[in-house]
This record gives C-alpha cells, sequence and structure tokens, in this order.
C-alpha cells in the first residue's frame, strides 16, 4: 500500500524527524497557525453578504471556502488520528465535502450559494473549534502519516486561498457599484511595456518534475526526461496593448485564428474582449480587486480562456509554449519572493521576464499524468488525478497565488473555456 509520504514531500525534513524532533512539531503548528490565520486575515475585508453568494457553478461562497479547509483537518486529521476529538456538527461533512467520494456523500457543488446556514459566525465557531483540536493535536508526537496530512492540508488550504480572491472578484464584478475589495489598491503604471523579444532555447533531453526537495503536489511526480528541440520563448507576457490591437483587428470576429470548439464557445458566450473589460464611453476599462479602472497598454492582459490564448498565439504568428518548455526555460528566472508583489493586480514588464506571481500562463499541454504517476489509495487520492481530462496545464503562479506556492514545477489546470482565473499568454515560437 502506498502512503502518503509518496506524493507529498514536506519541507520540515524526511518523515522519521518528523515524529521525533519536538522542533519539528512547533515548526509545523507555528505554520499551522500562519495559514489559518491567512484565511481569515482573507475574508475580514468581506461582509457577512459577501461570503454567502455563489455567483457562478464553477465559483464557492467565501464562507464555503472558509468551512471546506476547516472539513479536511477534521475529516483526514482529527476524526482518524485522534480518537478523544468530537465534531463540532456531523451535517458539516455533508455540507463541506468538496469532491472525495470515498469520504461520502456531499451537497451539490452549484448549490453552494444556498446554503445560508450555519451562516458566517458559527462556520468562524467551526474554524476555532478545530484550530484549538488542531493545536492540542500538533503538541503530541506525530506520526510521518499524520504530519504529512497535516503538509498537504496546508498547502490545500492555501490553493483555497487563491480561490477565495478569484471567486470574491467574479461576484463583485456581477455587481452593477463594481465594489473593491481593496479600494487603496494603487495603479502600478511603468510608462511603456518593454519591447517584445525572443530569446532562444536549447532543446535535447531535460528533466521534468519535481525533485523531492520541500512540498510538491502528487502531480509534480515522478521527475523524469523529455526530449525537447530546440525554440524561442517571449520575454515577457503579451500585454493589454496588444491584445487591444488583437481586438482591433477583429480577432473576436474572424474564426480564421480559432479552434471550433473555442470559436463555438466565444459566439456563445458573447466574447469581444477578457473577462472584467468593460467599454465605457469608447474606451476599455478593467475590473480589478481594487475596482474598476481604465485599460493600462503596458500591463500584461489577464483573465483569458484557453481558447483564447490559443487564437491570440495563432494571429502573432506565434503558439503557446508546452509546459515542459515553460519549465526548461524558467530555469533563467529565479522563482518570486513571497514578498515582491505588493498588489493584487499584474504589474507591467521588469527585468525578470515574467515567469513567476504575475499570471498564470497558458500552455498548448492537456493535463495529463507523468509517467509512472499513481494516485494514493483512500480519499487524498483523489486529490488531483481524478481530474486529468479535458483541462489544460497553466504555469507560473498569479498575483493571488501565496509566495510558497510558487515554483518551476506547480501544474495549475482549468478548462479551456474558463477565463475567471488570473490567466495570460506568453507566447513560443519554433526555431
Amino acid at each position: 500500500m502506498r502512503r502518503v509520504s509518496e506524493f507529498v514531500t514536506i519541507p520540515t525534513g524526511s518523515a522519521p524527524q518528523v515524529s521525533g524532533s519536538p522542533t519539528i512539531r512547533l515548526d509545523l503548528a507555528e505554520r499551522f497557525r500562519q495559514v489559518r490565520s491567512r484565511t481569515e486575515e482573507l475574508a475580514a475585508a468581506l461582509r457577512p453578504e459577501d461570503q454567502v453568494v455563489q455567483s457562478m457553478p464553477d465559483a464557492s461562497p467565501a464562507k464555503w471556502h472558509r468551512a471546506h479547509v476547516t472539513w479536511f483537518f477534521e475529516t483526514f486529521l482529527l476524526q482518524r488520528f485522534d480518537p478523544s476529538y468530537r465534531a463540532f456538527d456531523t451535517d458539516f461533512a455533508y455540507l463541506f465535502n468538496s469532491y472525495y467520494e470515498a469520504a461520502g456523500p456531499r451537497h451539490t457543488r452549484s448549490e453552494r450559494g444556498m446554503i445560508t446556514r450555519p451562516g458566517v459566525e458559527e462556520v468562524g465557531e467551526y474554524r476555532r473549534h478545530v484550530d484549538d483540536a488542531m493545536v492540542e493535536f500538533l503538541d503530541r508526537p506525530l506520526s510521518p502519516e499524520a504530519a504529512e496530512l497535516v503538509v498537504l492540508g496546508l498547502n490545500h488550504e492555501q490553493q483555497h486561498q487563491e480561490l477565495l480572491l478569484m471567486d470574491i472578484k467574479h461576484l463583485f464584478s456581477l455587481n452593477p457599484l463594481k465594489p473593491a475589495y481593496e479600494p487603496d489598491m494603487a495603479p502600478v503604471r511603468a510608462g511603456a511595456a518593454r519591447p517584445l523579444a525572443w530569446d532562444r532555447v536549447e532543446g535535447g533531453i531535460v528533466p521534468i518534475g519535481h525533485d523531492g526537495c520541500g512540498f510538491g503536489f502528487d502531480n509534480e511526480f515522478p521527475r523524469h526526461d523529455v526530449l525537447l528541440q530546440p525554440f524561442e520563448l517571449a520575454n515577457r507576457l503579451v500585454t493589454s496593448g496588444e491584445w487591444l490591437e488583437f481586438m482591433h483587428d477583429g480577432g473576436y470576429e474572424r474564426p480564421d485564428h480559432w479552434l471550433s470548439d473555442g470559436w463555438h464557445t466565444a459566439r456563445d458566450r458573447s466574447w469581444v474582449a477578457p473577462e472584467y473589460w468593460y467599454e465605457i464611453d469608447g474606451a476599455w476599462h478593467v475590473f480589478t480587486l481594487g475596482g474598476l479602472r481604465p485599460v493600462d497598454p503596458a500591463e500584461p492582459v489577464c483573465h483569458l480562456s484557453y481558447y483564447e490564448a490559443d487564437a491570440y498565439a495563432r494571429w502573432a504568428g506565434a503558439r503557446l509554449p508546452t509546459e515542459f518548455e515553460w519549465e526548461h526555460a524558467s530555469h533563467r528566472s529565479a522563482e518570486t519572493p513571497a514578498d515582491d508583489r505588493p498588489a493584487l493586480h499584474p504589474r507591467p514588464a521588469g527585468a525578470d521576464g515574467q515567469f513567476f506571481g504575475e499570471l498564470w500562463q497558458w500552455t498548448s499541454s492537456s493535463y495529463s499524468p507523468y509517467p509512472g504517476f499513481r494516485p494514493a489509495p483512500g480519499a487524498v487520492g483523489e486529490y488531483n488525478g481524478k481530474f486529468m481530462v479535458n483541462t489544460w496545464v497553466l504555469r507560473g503562479g498569479c498575483v493571488a497565488t501565496p509566495g510558497d506556492h510558487i515554483r518551476r514545477t506547480y501544474r495549475n489546470f482549468f478548462a479551456p473555456a474558463t477565463r475567471w482565473h488570473f490567466s495570460g499568454v506568453r507566447l513560443a515560437r519554433d526555431v
């Protein structure tokens, strides 16, 4: 039987060290407090009414995010490893399970916004109940499997912190008043965009995937070799100004650059611009977490579907990179530090090439398992593997991604028609 450690590695050391070292247990407890506190900080800017509404089936209410990540710790750790633990409310297992079939039945995803009760305050009580039990649990010697599940739970909660921001942005965009999540967020302006240039990247047999140092999700493993041909990669992301050129050239009106399914999707959904773009008095504006503002031609274009990204690349005489090309080329850029992103909106290109921490970048790679991938047994094995169909890989992290989640091997994935996530475009071309 495979153990959790076969698809999750922990940054504090090997599994035997966790159970035997008080220092490592203390580090894990402090990490737990930091991550859990960060979720509450993100939710603190919201009113109770903001936390209940579900704006579309792909999104979830903020209250649900806060409860679901709590359910994860309760279900996979406390109820399994702590015989003294008593559930806060046994009905919550049905309400806040997301997609773990092995963990039992669950409420319909598209109806999460109908759960007006329990209310926001009761969800807060639920979090405190589980947090108190987890703090006591983390003060005891931990088995390797329990320690690894704690680390997985913390990284899982960080994923939901990003989702919370993306979902609340979508919700606020539907409000005619266009409220700001972060009213004091100032725009970052840098004049003209950095000139687009092409960097040659040599091919060859290159290693792809997580090397086992630090945490990694199961879909980042196993590390394996891939043969790449030489290619060229753009030195920055596509800008809003360049996207306006695509629009002015009939980009949304001509089918010749679009995949068939993409063209029909764009027609059915009446796409004429990226998500959150609005034409007001003849000028384009973009809705951000700081509110509505004029489109800055120098900043990276954001909130695009795979279909739009692919159509633009064809229009520009280029293509999207494969995820393996992206990972190989990203080694020329340092991964973005956690404290190097002052705003929840992408910045104009600097000297770093915008590989990390600005926008998730669409690749031309379908989301598939690496050679030798096998999910772990039980419910946690449903974490990523069951979604490896009909989705496409994005790389690089975004402005809403927790800083310590940004790494070159992280494989995000979305369906090709989705646009509410922070996604952009980097071009590639054959040599």
